[in-house]
Order: C-alpha cells, then structure tokens, then sequence
C-alpha cells in the first residue's frame, strides 16, 4: 500500500496540467497461470492531442496484489471512430518485483492498446491489453500479458 500511495502521489505533483484521469482494474500476467495477479493503475494524460500534434504525453503506475509495481512516462495517440477510441501507447518505466513476478530487469517497457466507448463529453469506458518486456537487457525476458477494464474523466 506504501508503494501505491507514494506512486500516485508522484503522479499527482507531477500531473498539474493533465488533460485525463483514468483508473483501471485488471489481471496482470494473466496468460501465466502460476504469476496471474490482480491490479489497480492510475493515468494520467497531459495536454490535449493537438498540444503536441497526434501523441499525447501519459504518465501512470500500477500495483499488483502481490506488491509489483511499475511507474512509467510515455506517450500514446487517440484514434477516434464514432463514439470509440483506439489508444495505442508506450513508455519505459520502473518495475520492482515486490512478491511477483521477476521479469528479468527494472527497466521494462509498456506497450498498451485500449479500446474505448466515449459517453457524454467527458468520459470514456475502454478495455486494455499491454505487454510489458525488457527488451531482453536482463539474464532474461519472460515478459508479462495484462488486460483491464478502466474509466477515464477528461478534464
């Protein structure tokens, strides 16, 4: 709990001109029937897409029941179809094994999709599937497969 509180406060210093808040519930490493655990995230987006052309700066961190951490800076782009949104992001981040799973090194590298439905002006409803992967820098790279199902606010 100390490594959630001191994360989303990071996040919430750094986070005085954010754009969007979204709070995510999942299963991390869910395709590894030994490692799955369940996790909470918090992100936040910065600037709106034209502030910086098509990719918007993101910021964000997640703990596992099993005290795994990452905190991660990266950038994604908003597709929007109609009423959906397709999010494809990345960042390098932070991870601390805690009682999880050792993926081989601290540095490791996000990749998401999220697919969201847009109601109202302000809010989104999306499932996401990320990978995280060291790149192979460490002795090993198992790698880790997470979905979430997360609701953002736009500010």
């Amino acid at each position: 709990m100390k490594k959630l509180l001191a994360i989303a406060s990071l996040i919430f210093v750094t986070s005085a001109n954010a754009q969007g808040l979204k709070v995510a519930i999942g299963n991390f490493d869910f395709s590894d029937d030994g490692m799955r655990s369940s996790m909470v995230e918090l992100n936040y987006d910065f600037g709106r897409s034209n502030d910086y052309g098509v990719l918007k700066p993101t910021t964000g961190a997640f703990i596992t029941q099993d005290s795994a951490s990452y905190a991660y800076i990266g950038g994604k782009v908003d597709f929007k179809l109609g009423p959906f949104v397709l999010s494809p992001s990345f960042g390098p981040g932070y991870y601390d094994q805690g009682d999880g799973k050792d993926l081989g090194h601290e540095l490791e590298f996000k990749s998401q999709i999220d697919l969201g439905f847009n109601f109202g002006q302000s809010s989104n409803l999306s499932f996401g599937y990320s990978h995280l992967s060291n790149a192979s820098l460490g002795d090993k790279n198992p790698g880790a497969n997470s979905y979430s199902f997360s609701l953002s606010h736009i500010f």
